[in-house]
């Protein structure tokens, strides 16, 4: 099938991604976050779906997904014990930017996806924090880099360096 024009994600218009990718000695991890659509997502939920794969995700957010068919907050993947802390920044990214969230109208469903990097990572060192989130966020753009970035620093894929990695594809619907 035909690529669109960058063969990534961003190619959806309003898609954006950012990385913090923390890398020294035994530390390789980090944090990436996709911002689905500008403006609020909050206030203009999309429709969403999910699916896992290994049957061992630790995610954040999903079943909301599966229930209710809606993305309300940015996506971000990490390392599996790095999991809380980025759920605890992206509700403080939200409810900052959203005084409504608990007060006006329900909760925030935010949404964290992992990833075991403890191959090649110190993982009971819980490196990540909610300033790389934040980091992650202001990085965010249409074009960001591949491969062993962000959370892909610290991934391995069946013992051989695994990655960040994109893709586009263009379809016709009727």
């Amino acid at each position: 099938m035909k690529t669109g024009k960058r063969n990534l994600i961003s190619d959806v218009p309003g898609v954006r991604v950012g990385h913090t990718t923390i890398s020294s000695e035994d530390i390789q991890t980090g944090v990436s976050v996709v911002m689905p659509c500008p403006g609020s997502i909050f206030r203009s939920k999309l429709p969403a779906a999910c699916h896992v794969i290994n049957g061992f995700a630790k995610s954040v957010g999903l079943l909301q997904i599966e229930e209710l068919g809606t993305l309300e907050s940015p996506i971000a993947m990490t390392n599996t014990l790095s999991v809380g802390t980025v759920q605890q920044a992206l509700v403080n990214y939200m409810t900052a930017r959203h005084p409504e969230i608990g007060t006006l109208t329900g909760t925030v469903n935010v949404v964290v996806t992992e990833c075991n990097d403890s191959y090649l990572n110190d993982i009971r060192a819980c490196a990540v924090t909610a300033q790389d989130v934040l980091d992650a966020i202001d990085a965010a753009s249409e074009d960001f880099a591949l491969g062993a970035v962000g959370a892909g620093r610290g991934m391995s894929c069946f013992e051989m360096k695994g990655g960040i990695g994109s893709a586009s594809r263009l379809i016709t619907l009727d």
